[in-house]
């Protein structure tokens, strides 16, 4: 081939490339605005009425959005000798937040051993999505499973798929979990509240004779599918504390980035509380978060500085993180 047909084979090869190229530009375009339209339309507070109506529960309401928590009043569980009750991380919640078809929910659901197949298909029969199952204690007698679930289309429809899951747990324990009685009463405390929150730098709030923390993270602007995921949402570290100055027990979840994971994983072991769970919430998170529980025996105090220990590796914990109370 001499150069001439060279120059000219290159030449329409060229053409062909820009061609592709151009011809593919509005339809990257159009992907980029329908993607940006599902993020950026204008929202508005989800129909608190019309999800109580459907699901028949009251729920609380946050700056347009609405939580759903049933307390699981009719298992009874001791860890170490405590009795766990709803105020020590043993509910269900779903909470509603505003998306630009309607509502995005996310969910924690309790689970018993035998309750998690069908509620598991119950999750997937009602096009909801699982995105983490994982314990929250060890050596609790009965043995509970915590399942996160998601989903995101219009409030009715949301709110009726939540209100089947919520149902099948019902049909499975024979009645309404938050209707029963075996955990519905208080425990011991007798633990000084203020000495916590001078060491902890937080206040907590008292239910039932638990004292919880509920610690956002102002410092992470976390999005799941383009959506803001609040404090209200379950991002957020809690505490969750019951027994005595020299004998108390601590229940809690840990929010993280990834490069917090092993330093705060380091500060709570060395301080002798347990690291019982390392997991997930979400999958299409931005930026990347994992959540760790733990659960601790002994001084008070001790346990405090300990607690405090693993804040301190967490972002801007010490400086802007701000106390809450609900989980």
């Amino acid at each position: 081939m001499n150069t001439k047909a060279l120059r000219m084979t290159f030449a329409f090869f060229t053409l062909l490339i820009l061609f592709n190229a151009t011809a593919q530009e509005p339809i990257k375009k159009k992907d980029a605005a329908k993607r940006m339209s599902e993020t950026t339309a204008p929202v508005i507070p989800v129909d608190t009425l019309l999800i109580e109506r459907i699901i028949g529960t009251k729920g609380k309401a946050s700056n347009g959005e609405y939580k759903i928590t049933v307390p699981q009043n009719d298992l009874s569980i001791t860890v170490d000798g405590f009795k766990i009750i709803p105020a020590m991380g043993l509910g269900t919640w779903i909470a509603f937040t505003p998306s630009g078809n309607g509502a995005m929910i996310m969910g924690d659901v309790v689970v018993t051993e035998t309750d998690l197949k069908p509620v598991q298909e119950e999750i997937i029969r009602q096009g909801l999505a699982i995105s983490a199952i994982h314990n929250h204690f060890v050596r609790n007698h009965p043995n509970v499973m915590y399942m996160h679930v998601g989903g995101s289309g219009p409030t009715e429809a949301m709110a009726q798929k939540a209100k089947a899951v919520l149902e099948k747990i019902n049909e499975l324990r024979g009645g309404d979990p938050a209707k029963g009685t075996a955990s519905n009463e208080s425990v011991q405390n007798t633990l000084d509240t203020k000495s916590l929150d001078a060491i902890i730098g937080y206040k907590g709030e008292m239910s039932k004779g638990v004292y919880k923390y509920t610690i956002g993270r102002p410092d992470v602007n976390l999005k799941e599918h383009g959506l803001t995921v609040t404090t209200f949402l379950g991002f957020n570290t809690w505490a969750a504390w019951q027994g005595t100055p020299e004998k108390a027990a601590l229940a809690g979840d840990f929010t993280m980035l990834e490069d917090e994971v092993a330093p705060v994983i380091k500060a709570l072991v060395e301080n002798g509380i347990e690291v019982v769970a390392v997991h997930n919430h979400m999958v299409h998170e931005q930026p990347r978060i994992f959540f760790l529980h733990y659960w601790g025996v002994g001084n008070a105090e001790q346990l405090a500085k300990g607690l405090r220990a693993a804040l301190d590796q967490t972002g801007k914990a010490k400086e802007n993180m701000q106390g809450m109370s609900g989980h």
